[in-house]
C-alpha cells in the first residue's frame, strides 16, 4: 500500500509540473483530473483558439496492478524517463500507449 500512495504522489507531482508550462495562450486552460478512487490520472488542454475548440489530453497515466500505465503522451518530454528520476522503478511502468507485443522491447514493464 505504501508503494501505491508513493507512486500516486509521485503522478500528482509530475501532472503539476507540466501544467505549470504556459502554453502562450490565455484561452486555453491546463485542467489537472485526478482519480484516486479509480487511479486514472490526467492532464488537459481546454479552452478556444481562435473559432477552433481546443480539448487535448496531453498526458494520461493510470495505475493499474501497482504499475503505472502511460496511457498517453504529447509532450516532447520522456516521461517514463521522468517517473524514473522520481524513483519508479523501470519494471513498474508499462507503455501502455505502445502495442502489448512491443513492450518487452521497451526496457520497462510489460502487463
Amino acid at each position: 500500500m505504501e508503494r501505491l500512495e508513493k507512486y500516486r504522489q509521485i503522478i500528482r507531482q509530475l501532472l503539476m509540473s507540466h501544467a505549470a508550462f504556459e502554453n502562450g495562450n490565455s484561452n486555453i486552460e491546463s485542467q489537472l483530473v485526478f482519480d484516486t478512487e479509480h487511479d486514472h490520472y490526467q492532464l488537459l488542454e481546454v479552452g478556444w483558439e481562435e473559432l477552433k475548440r481546443i480539448y487535448n489530453c496531453v498526458i494520461h497515466l493510470d495505475i493499474k496492478n501497482s504499475k503505472i500505465w502511460i496511457q498517453q503522451n504529447m509532450t516532447d518530454v520522456d516521461v517514463a524517463r521522468e517517473l524514473v528520476e522520481m524513483g519508479v522503478s523501470k519494471e513498474d511502468i508499462v507503455l501502455g500507449l505502445h502495442p502489448p507485443y512491443k513492450r518487452p522491447y521497451t526496457g520497462y514493464g510489460v502487463a
